[in-house]
């Protein structure tokens, strides 16, 4: 049923786009900047055998009941094929200590696993060392819109470790900083 409520929202926004002109996308760009993300690595193994990897910040639950998550893909990355073959993969939530680990494979360096500390889920997923936790999934579908292909997963298993997240926030990598004063609560209406 919820995927269906995707779809329609998906139809309806399609037939909304010969009507109204979006937004530039360097404009938008800049504005969804300053939206704070973690900064994950999705892995799963490829067809040879061999594990793949790549920096995910387009990440997001979808469901708790069934457990359901979402990311999405360039169509222009290398991760695209990857990913379209994939059966199972493992969302990897980095913490703020992982810098270079995003870096590594965010970039399209060959042997991306090479000297990366891992383990290997029973389903082949290469989960992470020094991760604050994470997701393996059984991908269960994928949409092609706009620019990207987005892959949901079912969640099969999960572990959460703690400690501090990486973000990624104005172009640039971050790390969250405690606030000198609690937080007040917004007033209704505002």
């Amino acid at each position: 049923m919820h995927f269906l409520r995707v779809f329609v929202i998906l139809a309806v926004l399609r037939s909304e786009d010969a009507k109204i002109m979006p937004i530039p996308p360097d404009l938008f760009r800049r504005v969804m900047s300053h939206f704070a993300t973690g900064v994950t690595v999705v892995t799963a193994r490829q067809p040879s055998g061999k594990p793949w990897g790549f920096t995910v910040n387009s990440f997001t639950s979808v469901s708790l009941s069934p457990p359901l998550v979402l990311f999405c893909v360039d169509h222009a990355a290398e991760s695209l094929a990857a990913m379209s073959q994939a059966e199972y993969f493992a969302v990897n939530f980095l913490a703020a200590s992982q810098e270079v680990i995003s870096r590594r494979f965010a970039s399209r360096i060959p042997g991306r696993f090479e000297g990366v500390d891992y383990r290997e889920s029973p389903r082949g997923s290469p989960l992470l060392a020094g991760c604050l936790g994470f997701i393996e999934c059984r991908k269960i579908a994928s949409h092609l819109y706009g620019d990207h292909t987005i892959i949901v997963g079912e969640v099969l298993d999960a572990e959460a470790t703690g400690g501090d997240p990486l973000l990624f926030y104005r172009s640039a990598y971050a790390r969250i900083s405690p606030s000198p004063t609690p937080s007040t609560p917004p007033r209704p209406g505002h």
